[in-house]
């Protein structure tokens, strides 16, 4: 096969004279899209009403888009103190999901409290459409060929890409791990997949069990994407890290497992607020 005739995959969705919408923004705003219909669907079930989750999102999206660009920047702040004005070209990547989740839920808990509902509820919907919405946000690295992993075995071309292959992986994600003369590992597609099955167990299995209690589904969404991510994040080549041999993302992984598996628990050793998840669901 003839490598050099490879060419990446288009980063613009639609050129609309000086408008430009990159497939970046598409993918995030898609996954956005598909978790506010799932925790409208949801919440339907639990007597929240739709407009509860609209006014959550729209007021909610921007903070933790800021968040999740203010984690980045923060963390690569050399890169941009020397070139300040690429802080603002989120379409270029660069948007930290910790961050974003960061933001996400202290204006999560400010907002629940203002309109008298149930935060760990609202965590425990919001888990499932945060896990489908990272995987679906995934792809916009993806398309601008970043969050990859570094090189796959094979001593050539065409060994890296039969490797790839091997992993049933198709053609056109194949076609675009191929960055500068080399098959990289889609460790986007890691992660993409392993918060789908993440979003599976929560949807078929543990919003079916009466003994899952209120706010432990938020907590397994944070242990499972965090479990995965310590893992994924070890692989790539574009880690932000907070000293030369620990990364960012796993450092946050690691405490995030550690403090969230304490507190599930400590909470059932005490036996507090000891009401199930599906003690919510109105007949």
């Amino acid at each position: 096969m003839d490598h050099s005739t490879i060419e990446p995959l288009n980063r613009v969705f639609l050129q609309l004279g000086p408008l430009t919408i990159y497939w970046y923004a598409v993918f995030i705003m898609s996954g956005v899209g598909l978790g506010l219909f799932l925790a409208v669907r949801e919440g339907k079930r639990m007597g929240i009403g739709s407009e509860f989750f609209y006014d959550l999102v729209t007021y909610g999206l921007p903070i933790s888009i800021v968040c999740a660009r203010l984690y980045y920047v923060l963390f690569s702040l050399d890169y941009y103190l020397a070139n300040p004005g690429d802080i603002i070209k989120i379409w270029q990547g660069g948007l930290a999901i910790h961050g974003g989740v960061i933001g996400a839920v202290i204006f999560g808990y400010m907002f629940c409290k203002k309109r008298k509902v149930n935060f760990w509820l609202v965590a425990d919907i919001a888990g499932a459409s945060f896990l489908i919405a990272q995987a679906l946000g995934r792809f916009g690295n993806f398309m601008n060929q970043e969050a990859h992993g570094g090189a796959v075995p094979g001593s050539t071309l065409d060994a890296q890409r039969e490797f790839l292959k091997s992993l049933f992986i198709p053609d056109f994600i194949v076609n675009n791990m191929y960055i500068n003369g080399v098959y990289y590992h889609p460790t986007f597609l890691y992660e993409s997949l392993w918060n789908i099955i993440g979003f599976l167990i929560i949807i078929f299995i543990l919003r079916k069990l009466s003994r899952v209690l209120v706010g432990e589904i938020a907590a397994f969404y944070a242990i499972w994407y965090s479990v995965g991510r310590y893992f994924i994040e070890g692989m790539r080549t574009d880690s932000l890290m907070l000293t030369d041999s620990i990364r960012v993302a796993q450092f946050i992984s690691l405490m995030i497992i550690l403090v969230v598996f304490s507190i599930v628990i400590g909470r059932r050793m005490m036996k507090k607020e000891l009401i199930s998840y599906r003690s919510f669901y109105k007949s």
